[in-house]
């Protein structure tokens, strides 16, 4: 009696699945799928199904139900590569890119050289916001396929976003190039080859190469961004100074005296300025390495910054920096939300300049701590115009004798750009008057606004 029962069900689950099957080949979904669930009702191979039934529902549109019958097979096999791959798929639909590296990772583990995982697991953690690991995904993708074209073109584009645009600039800067090795040169002779040399922000590894070419032995150098640390090592070996330079891919803020460094740093080179001198955390990085990583006697390169500036008017520029009336309509309130700064290069974008020069800020890089400094000038205007805001430069004094700057009268062609300070509205100047400004930083950014 039981023997007849089961050949019964069996039977009538044969049955239901012909009919799913026909179904879903006819593009009936719906009746493919109450026929599959039958199926299912029947505990007639199950493990087979419930892949045909997911696909079903996920194409009928449900991903959320195609989703539960997925756990459901990986609950009766948490192995199956399928599952784990389709399920990280509708998990990548759904927005939840998160949750989708985990299936792709447990599908990694179950075939590592399995190029589609781990293509899948790099565009999941793309999506995750993980470029770092995902750019390592899509170069072990390009390991098993040397032709494949996606991966060649994900692996630069992810690149380019966590490698900021002006490090090639930088690099092709003779004049910084110069400047820089110059003062490091100075520094080893006062201090000697075996001096410990500390490089914070190794970048693509060129100031501490500088140190070694010089006669440097002892030289640490650390970058945060694992792209660049690793292509810096790269660098580093191809020019034959492996020896002489240990590059550790963290923050400065992670090394610590007696495990990435022998002692204290004698020489602290950085060279982490941004083109508004203070948007990477200069100030803090440099308190944290005179605390805790440099001799109090340390040569530090550089050893002062300052930014430095000038009024100008410019079409071109406030046509980016502010909005009035567009189209017979009134858009001026959008300037609450309009940038605080835009780059410009020397003569490449039109301005005139409105006033002289007058200094923003300046800061100690020798001193162990800073306050946030703000002060009142009066600025003498030189010409009649709408005044967009400042432009702004830097002046680096990196050793004693040795000074660089990027002033837009004479530097056109470098690494470091001049930066736009927009106001907040444009201001309409005069020749002969003068113009009232906050000016200064408040440790991370510079300030410099006009007050009545």
């Amino acid at each position: 009696m039981i023997s007849i029962d089961i050949d019964e069900r069996v039977s009538i689950a044969r049955k239901s699945l012909s009919d799913a099957m026909s179904f879903q080949a006819s593009g009936d979904l719906e009746s493919a799928e109450k026929a599959y669930v039958r199926v299912l009702h029947k505990d007639y191979r199950t493990i087979d199904i419930l892949p045909l039934l997911a696909n079903v529902v996920a194409k009928r549109g449900d991903a959320e139900t195609a989703l539960y019958y997925w756990d459901k097979l990986l609950g009766l096999n948490p192995g199956h590569l399928v599952a784990l791959m389709e399920k990280g798929a509708l998990l990548r639909q759904l927005g939840r890119s998160a949750e989708a590296v985990g299936c792709y990772e447990m599908a990694r583990g179950l075939s590592p050289e399995n190029p589609l995982v781990r293509n899948n697991l790099a565009v999941a953690l793309a999506d995750s916001g993980r470029q770092p690991e995902a750019l390592a995904e899509f170069r072990h993708v390009l390991r098993l396929q040397r032709d494949n074209i996606n991966a060649r073109h994900q692996i630069r584009r992810i690149s380019s976003l966590i490698v900021p645009f002006w490090h090639i600039a930088m690099m092709n800067d003779t004049r910084r190039n110069d400047a820089f090795e110059a003062a490091i040169r100075l520094a080893i002779e006062l201090r000697g080859a075996d001096a410990q040399i500390l490089d914070i922000g190794a970048g693509s590894g060129l100031l501490s190469m500088m140190a070694a070419r010089a006669g440097a032995t002892n030289i640490a150098t650390c970058e945060s961004v694992p792209a660049i640390a690793q292509t810096a090592e790269r660098i580093i070996a191809a020019n034959g100074y492996r020896e002489q330079i240990d590059i550790f891919e963290k923050p400065s803020t992670e090394l610590s005296v007696g495990r990435e460094m022998k002692a204290r740093a004698d020489i602290l080179i950085s060279e982490i300025l941004s083109s508004d001198l203070l948007a990477e955390g200069v100030l803090k990085t440099f308190e944290d390495a005179h605390a805790r990583l440099v001799r109090e006697d340390a040569i530090v390169i550089p050893r002062a910054a300052s930014a430095i500036g000038c009024l100008v008017a410019s079409e071109t520029l406030s046509n980016y920096a502010h909005v009035g009336d567009v189209s017979g309509f009134d858009m001026s309130q959008f300037n609450a939300l309009a940038p605080l700064r835009l780059p410009v290069h020397g003569t490449m974008t039109e301005w005139t300049r409105l006033s002289d020069d007058f200094e923003i800020a300046a800061v100690d890089l020798t001193a162990r701590k800073h306050s946030a400094a703000l002060r009142k000038i009066t600025v003498p205007v030189q010409a009649n115009g709408t005044a967009v805001g400042v432009v702004q430069w830097m002046k680096v004094d990196l050793i004693e004798g040795v000074v660089f700057d990027n002033h837009p009268d004479g530097y056109h062609d470098g690494g470091w750009l001049q930066v736009l300070h927009t106001f907040p509205q444009p201001v309409d100047v005069h020749a002969g008057s003068s113009v009232d400004m906050l000016v200064g930083h408040d440790g991370t950014s510079l300030l410099m606004t006009p007050i009545a």
